[in-house]
This record gives C-alpha cells, structure tokens and sequence, in this order.
C-alpha cells in the first residue's frame, strides 16, 4: 500500500525565500514547502526591520500557512549582542531556526545558542572546508550560496557536491540548505547528486510550475473536453 508523503515527512525540502506576505500566500498555499528562510537583506527588502517584534508578525503570518520552519538571521556586533537576539528570535515559537553567519564569531554564537537546545542554520557557504566546520559545531543546516560562488568565477556546482561528500562520508547530520539559486535547472543537477534541500525566491519558485510543453499539453486537453462529439 503507498502511503501519501506530505512536505516535511519525506527527504525533499524546499523552502521561500522571502518575508513579503503576498509571495508566501501565493507560494505557501501549495502545499509544496517545507518552510521559510530569510535574511537581513530579504527583511529590507520588504521593508521589515530587525526588531523582535516585526519578526514576531513576520513569523506568524508564515505559520499560518502550516510551515514546519522560518530560518530568521541573528544580529548584533558581539558574540553577547547576537546570542541574545537569537535567544528572542528562538523564544517567539519552537519553529524558529536561528541562523548565524560561518565565521569564527558566527561558531561561538552557534556553540551557545545550542547549549539552549536551539536549532541552528550556518549561512554563508563558499568553500568545501566549510562543511567540515558545520560538521565538527553540529549545526542542523548549513546553507551555501549557489549563484553567489559561481559569480565569484568557480564552481558553485562542484563546491556543493564536494560539500555534500563532506558531510555523507561523516555521517554527519548536518543537512545542506542551498541557496542563491537562479534557476530550477541548478536544483535539476544537484539533485542528482543527491541535494535534497534549496531555498528559492519567488521568482525561481514560480519557475517551478512554468514549462511551455505543459502549457501547450494542457490547452490541448482543455480544448478536447470542448469539443463537440461526433455523432
């Protein structure tokens, strides 16, 4: 007997990238993701500050759509300030995820908020190494930036691939949250090595329903339910 496998209880995870209500109520309605990420740069782009309380609106409003997570960055300019934000960001519900930049301050603000059991998000990935170091903190995620290494002149694929080989010959639970995505033909070849997990803005989301040959067949298919009978 096949059993029904909703967003969340199986391995594929997407996610919207985006804190802009009108993109999560198109988007999220669907069904298909997992849940929502962020970051100061998305924030500002749909006018939401860094203050607790604008992200506490900002999470309610993706919940209601049933998401599992909203990854929300921390901030502040000391290990104490960016703890302490992350500890607010935590307390506004048990689905937060706290995301921390991967630099040295970013591993001792990740050591101290998972010593308060709460789930954490590396972000910023651009080299292989660096999913060594998101192994040996034991973050939940760790999230690289496709687009972003390939605009630098390498091989965002290749670094990604060797990043996931990283953490599958550790065993390491750590998963791998893709961002900086500009196409859904780029999640078509990481997923065949084995990516399971992206992040996607509204504009890459969309592309997830938009193919020419589709549209073309389903015109068809609606044009022959209109079609008279013959007799």
């Amino acid at each position: 007997m096949t059993t029904f496998v909703r967003p969340g209880e199986g391995r594929i995870r997407l996610y919207l990238d985006s804190a802009n209500r009108a993109e999560m109520d198109d988007f999220l309605s669907t069904g298909l993701f997992y849940g929502v990420t962020t970051n100061p740069k998305v924030l500002a782009a749909s006018g939401i500050p860094c203050t607790v309380p604008a992200l506490t609106n900002l999470v309610h409003v993706a919940l209601e759509h049933g998401i599992h997570e909203v990854h929300i960055q921390t901030w502040g300019a000391t290990a104490d300030q960016m703890v302490e934000n992350g500890r607010a960001l935590a307390a506004i519900n048990h689905r937060v995820v706290v995301k921390v930049a991967i630099t040295r301050l970013g591993v001792e603000v990740v050591r101290r908020l998972r010593s308060r059991d709460i789930i954490t998000t590396f972000t910023a990935l651009f080299s292989a190494h660096q999913a060594l170091t998101a192994a040996t903190v034991g973050v939940e995620y760790a999230a690289p930036f496709l687009g972003r290494i390939n605009d630098s002149g390498r091989d965002g694929h290749a670094e990604i691939v060797a990043m996931q080989t990283i953490l599958s010959r550790l065993d390491s639970e750590t998963r791998l949250l893709v961002a900086s995505i500009r196409s859904v033909e780029e999640i078509g070849r990481l997923a065949q090595s084995g990516l399971d997990t992206y992040t996607l803005t509204a504009a890459v989301a969309a592309e997830l329903f938009s193919d020419r040959q589709t549209a073309d067949a389903t015109a068809q298919f609606e044009a022959a339910v209109a079609a008279p009978v013959p007799a």
